[in-house]
């Protein structure tokens, strides 16, 4: 039986070192750190996302705000927001939630961040930093994922890992991370990859960020490889409240008596996601108070 990768458990140990962090420096008489959230129409998912990022906010000690337009806001206005959040002197992180409205250009947006604020991680010039030493904002969802690995002691050095998908979000960075300072030897699969099951089953570790739920069946996987599945798709599902569930891109049930390792969906790369930008905020805050 595989041991569960649990993000939930990993991430409330970080919540708690990150914790004890901004009780020193508010004991020291410095300000809180300050993360921004601007959501932008009333995507359901969305939703959740960024009242999960703001209840993590409290729960370490952080300030946190949320900055809301309806959908038919105009690109300009967002734009403006983002030019003045870059200039707030109190504000030490934010997000443009995605997804955007058609109407909005995700690359303008983004473009626009202050690279010492982006603590998702997406500008171009943070994202040209991944394989560097200096780098310091990672893409949340790859760190998430790298800090999982690390506190369940599962080396990267060497290992043959399997990316399947080629996202900027999650697939490429997550291929960077791992070829560079991760020391494996790394595959990247996507959309136009022919025969993927011969790729992943030479795999040591997969990770595997599609949105296509049961994508990666037990026998496309090797005996004791580690799974990593970020896919997070809302199937309908009448045994449910909600009327849906979520299902990965990996079928758990095949897949894993097979894993030695493997993350639940929900409950995995989920939790990790919002650690990691807690974490990114902190180092931006210590960045900007100079600690």
């Amino acid at each position: 039986m595989a041991v569960i990768l649990d993000g939930r458990k990993v991430s409330k140990e970080i919540e708690e070192e990150i914790k004890a962090e901004v009780s020193a420096c508010t004991k020291n008489g410095h300000r809180p750190p300050h993360l921004v959230a601007v959501l932008v129409g009333e995507d359901g998912a969305s939703e959740t996302y960024v009242t999960a990022k703001m209840k993590a906010c409290d729960e370490v000690g952080f300030k946190s705000s949320m900055i809301r337009y309806d959908a038919t806001v105009t690109e300009e206005i967002i734009l403006a927001e983002v030019d003045r959040l870059n200039k707030e002197e109190g504000v030490d992180g934010y997000i443009v939630q995605l997804p955007l409205p058609a109407h909005i250009s995700v690359e303008k947006i983004i473009d626009r961040i202050d690279t010492t604020k982006d603590v998702d991680g997406f500008t171009p010039a943070n994202f040209g930093k991944i394989d560097q030493e200096h780098h310091s904002l990672l893409p949340a969802t790859p760190m998430g994922i790298i800090e999982l690995l690390k506190r369940y002691v599962i080396k990267t050095k060497g290992k043959h890992c399997v990316v399947v998908g080629k996202s900027h979000i999650v697939g490429m960075p997550m291929s960077i991370l791992l070829a560079g300072p991760g020391d494996a030897t790394v595959t990247l699969c996507h959309i136009h990859t022919k025969n993927l099951a011969a790729h992943t089953r030479q795999a040591d570790i997969i990770i595997v960020a599609v949105g296509k739920p049961g994508l990666i069946t037990g026998n496309m996987v090797k005996e004791g490889a580690v799974i990593v599945d970020v896919g997070t798709t809302r199937v309908a599902d009448s045994s449910k409240k909600s009327g849906f569930a979520l299902k990965g891109d990996v079928d758990f049930a095949s897949v894993e008596p097979k894993a030695s390792h493997i993350t639940p969906v929900p409950g995995g790369v989920g939790p990790m996601t919002i650690a990691s930008l807690i974490m990114n905020t902190m180092i931006a805050y210590k960045k900007r108070m100079n600690l």
